[in-house]
Parts: structure tokens; C-alpha cells; sequence
């Protein structure tokens, strides 16, 4: 099957999908009231600097202020330098243009950096930073070599640098000299902008989910890019433009009575996403467990029955996991610190095998990550960079029922904890005859038939008496005693 970028647009949101071979590979969403500010270039103030952690918090014009490590500075904004390499000192109001690198999460604000990156097509521009480079995923030295000479040739100033990105493998001149000539113009631009307002100031905004989604994935090895909204159509169009007129010729307008998502059998892995078990062909299973700043996978042979011996059981069903669960990390852009608990094997060459299948399997994702090694017990420690907001979180909010756990109290559980309290209340206040309780119809009717003799002993013992009311629509350990 071939492999294709879906693009569908409401007045709500829009949604870009990488489908490979038929499965959903990528997913990303954004709505207008919840788009990133990853990317996006301020002229910010110093609000305070705080030594002991080298850091600096910047107003830039938001409701957190930024987080930036002193070591990030280059330059004060006044006036815009394209490099600076000497040390200096920084005060509290003094103005730096600075860059968005990972969204707000939770209390804090934005990480920062001065270090400006403009990402093009084939190229990531580095304007106030003299290094240059190839991307590591290119492993070709000679294709290295070959890309720096083309570009040496498009005569770039010396002291703005750039990183060659991965998908510039094999092109030639005229790509990148248009991808660099693009990207200078647009410094000039956020240059004079910068200047021309006092901080803070919005100075510019990176593009939006679609149109990074089309420069970051759209290659040869994607067959069409599909879009479903003729005005969208139109941008993305003009867009490519820019960068690529091959490109051009395979993007397609969806006009179909079935939503497209739908038509490409989308929606219902798009649904799947947030489950907690995914299950593999052979009837394997993983159970992925998110927190905020760790992530469990584990690893279940499920109904897995192949007649194999316990060692090539685990290889095979490990090896299947291995690859769903690289995709897995990008489906849900999970961060953080994970752990994956693979069956146990007993051999160090088949637990080696494992890793390489994991490690081949991460090379597509464009997201930093570090794996740590693999434990004759199966754990698999990595640690792996979100920059995004995950995109669990866009669609669903905390339980309000369960306040976020995932779990609730039994009825067991609240009709013991009514009993303790009852006997508290009855011991601290002994001139208290009665008490009335107000729960969820399961809690007391537990407490009527099961531990009617529980009720009785509090009873005889204060000398009070007890009395129930049902509350139907109450939170099963919402429980009122009066």
C-alpha cells in the first residue's frame, strides 16, 4: 500500500496523518485556541536572573514568563548581531530575541533559547551561530562532504551557520541554494521586525501544524498528500512552491461524500491511540502506562501459541513488540523517561537482537532520544524528548470521576471507611446521638447487607442511632455524614 499524508480541516481543528502501508504511523492535531507556541521567535525582557541555577526567567509577552539558561544567551537584542561568541554579563530589563524550544507544561512557562533556529525544507538556518553541519542520520561521509561543497558554492556569509537536514540526502544544488535564499530572507525579515518593536513582542510564528507536517515528512517515499478543504488545497499549493515543484504534482483534493479520515479507515486508529492495551498480530500485548515525566511499557505474551520453545517465544514476541512500540512513541508523542519490560530471555545474543530491532525502528523518529541498554531481566531504559504537548492531552481531560487516576474506591472500600468514620465522630463528640448518611445506593446498600451487624455494634456502643439516604447521581466516595 502506498504511503500518503492525510490533511483534514474543520473550523475546529485541523489534523495531519502519516499512513504507512495502511497503519498510522503519525498523528498530530491543533486547535486555534490550543496551538503551539514551539517554534515561534520573541523579543523578550529579563525578568529576573536567578544564580544559583543559571538561569534567567523573560517576559515575552505570555502568562508564564520563559525559562532560559544563562549558558543560552549570545547577545543582548540592541542591535542584533549575526554571532557573538564573547561572555558577558546580563541585568534585569535587558531585551534578547529568543526562540520557543518546548511548550509550557503544567506551572512552568516556556524553555528558551537565543539560539535561533529557522527550519526550511533541507536546511535549518542558524543566524546568530557560526557552526555548520550535517545531520548524524546521514550516515554517507561522502554524502556529507558532497552536501557541505554544494553549499559552499551557494556562498553563504561566514558567520551564519546551518545544519543540513536529513532529508537533503541526495539533492542537489539548485534545492538547497533555493532552501538557504528562502531562509535569509526570512532572517532579514525577523531582523528588522526585532528592531522596529519594543519587547515584549511576538516577532514571528512558526508555521502550523499542517504546513510543518508537509516540510518535516513530505519526501519521495510519500506517495500522495490528500487534503479535504480546497482552501488548504490552495496554501499547501503555494506553500511547496517555495521548496519543491515535484512535490506539487502529488497533492490531491479529497471531495468524497465519506469524511476522508474515515474513508482511509483513519478514525478508528486515530481512537485506538489512547487505549491502554495494544494488541500485536500474533495475540501479543503491551500495556502502556503515561505519567507526567515516566513512561511503563510492558511487554505480555497475550495469547501468543506458537509451538516454539520458551527462549524463541520471547524473541519473537519481543522483536514483534520492539517495532510497535517505536511507533507507539511517536503515535502518542510519549517523553520523558521510559521503561520497557520485555519477557525475560535467557540468551544475551537474542536480547541484543531486541535492541537493534527497537534501535532500527527509532532511526524514523525525529524526536531526540538516548537508549541506555537492555538488563538480562529484559528492562529497556530510554529517555526520549517531547517538545509538544502530548496529544493525549488535546483530546482528553483528566476524569473528573476519577480525578485522573484511572481508578475509584470500591463500594467495599467506602462502606469500611463509613464505619471508621462513624466511630470517630461518635468518639469525639460523645454528646452526639445520631447521624444521618448520604452515599452512592452501592455503598449503603453494602453497608445494610453486609455489615449490618458493624452498624448495629457502633450503635449499641455510643448509644446513637444511624440512619441511610440513598443519593443515586452521587460520586460512589462522595459520602456526607451529618
Amino acid at each position: 500500500m502506498p504511503n500518503e499524508i492525510l490533511v483534514n480541516v474543520e473550523m475546529q481543528e485541523k489534523r495531519a496523518a502519516i499512513v504507512k502501508d495502511g497503519l498510522l504511523d503519525e498523528y498530530y492535531i491543533e486547535r486555534p485556541s490550543e496551538k503551539t507556541i514551539v517554534g515561534n521567535i520573541y523579543k523578550g525582557r529579563i525578568d529576573a536572573i536567578v544564580a544559583s541555577i543559571g538561569a534567567a526567567f523573560v517576559d515575552i509577552g505570555l502568562e508564564k514568563k520563559g525559562f532560559l539558561y544563562l549558558s543560552d544567551i549570545v547577545e543582548p537584542i540592541e542591535p542584533i548581531a549575526p554571532v557573538a561568541t564573547a561572555k558577558r554579563e546580563f541585568k534585569k530589563g535587558e531585551e534578547v530575541l529568543v526562540q520557543v524550544v518546548k511548550e509550557p507544561i503544567g506551572t512552568k512557562g516556556p524553555r528558551l533559547t537565543t539560539h535561533i533556529g529557522l527550519a526550511g525544507r533541507y536546511l535549518v538556518l542558524m543566524p546568530q551561530d557560526a557552526h555548520r553541519g550535517v545531520s548524524r542520520r546521514i550516515d554517507d561521509r561522502q554524502e556529507k562532504a558532497r552536501l557541505l561543497g554544494l553549499l559552499e558554492e551557494v556562498n553563504v556569509p561566514t558567520d551564519i551557520g546551518y545544519i543540513v537536514r536529513t532529508v537533503a540526502e541526495g539533492k542537489g544544488k539548485r534545492e538547497l541554494q533555493r532552501d538557504i535564499l528562502f531562509l535569509l530572507k526570512l532572517w532579514r525579515r525577523i531582523s528588522s521586525h526585532a528592531q522596529r518593536n519594543t519587547a515584549p513582542a511576538l516577532i514571528y510564528e512558526d508555521y502550523d501544524v499542517v504546513l510543518r507536517v508537509i516540510r518535516d515528512s513530505f519526501g519521495p517515499e510519500i506517495s500522495k498528500l490528500i487534503v479535504d478543504a480546497k482552501e488548504e488545497y490552495k496554501r499547501i499549493y503555494k506553500f511547496l512552491r517555495v521548496f519543491s515543484d515535484d512535490l506539487i504534482k502529488k497533492i490531491e483534493l479529497y471531495q468524497g461524500k465519506e469524511s476522508l479520515f474515515a474513508a482511509r479507515n483513519i478514525e478508528k486508529q486515530i481512537a485506538r491511540i489512547y487505549e491502554r492495551n495494544v494488541y500485536l498480530r500474533s495475540g501479543a500485548y503491551l500495556i502502556i502506562e503515561p505519567t507526567e515525566g515516566l513512561v511503563v511499557i510492558d511487554v505480555n505474551s497475550g495469547r501468543f501459541r506458537k509451538k516454539y520453545d520458551p527462549e524463541r517465544m520471547a524473541l519473537s514476541v519481543n522483536s514483534e513488540a520492539a517495532m510497535e512500540i517505536a511507533r507507539q512513541l511517536r503515535l502518542r508523542d510519549l517523553g520523558g523517561i521510559i521503561v520497557i519490560d520485555f519477557i525475560d530471555m535467557e540468551k544475551e545474543e537474542n536480547r541484543k537482537e531486541v535492541l537493534r530491532v527497537l534501535k532500527d525502528d527509532l532511526k524514523n523518529d525525529r524526536a531526540k532520544y538516548e537508549i541506555i541498554g537492555i538488563s538480562k531481566f529484559g528492562l529497556v531504559e530510554m529517555t526520549r524528548e517531547r517538545v509538544y504537548r502530548a496529544i493525549e492531552s488535546l483530546s482528553y481531560a483528566s476524569c473528573p470521576y476519577c480525578l485522573g487516576r484511572g481508578k475509584i474506591k470500591s463500594a467495599s472500600t467506602m462502606a469500611i471507611w463509613i464505619l471508621k468514620e462513624l466511630k470517630r465522630i461518635f468518639s469525639e463528640d460523645s454528646a452526639k446521638c445520631d447521624a444521618q448518611v448520604t452515599a452512592h445506593p452501592d455503598v449503603i446498600n453494602l453497608l445494610l447487607k453486609e455489615n449490618e451487624k458493624s452498624v448495629e455494634l457502633i450503635e449499641r456502643r455510643f448509644k446513637a442511632r444511624v440512619g441511610f439516604t440513598l443519593a443515586p447521581n452521587a460520586h460512589i466516595e462522595d459520602v456526607k455524614i451529618v
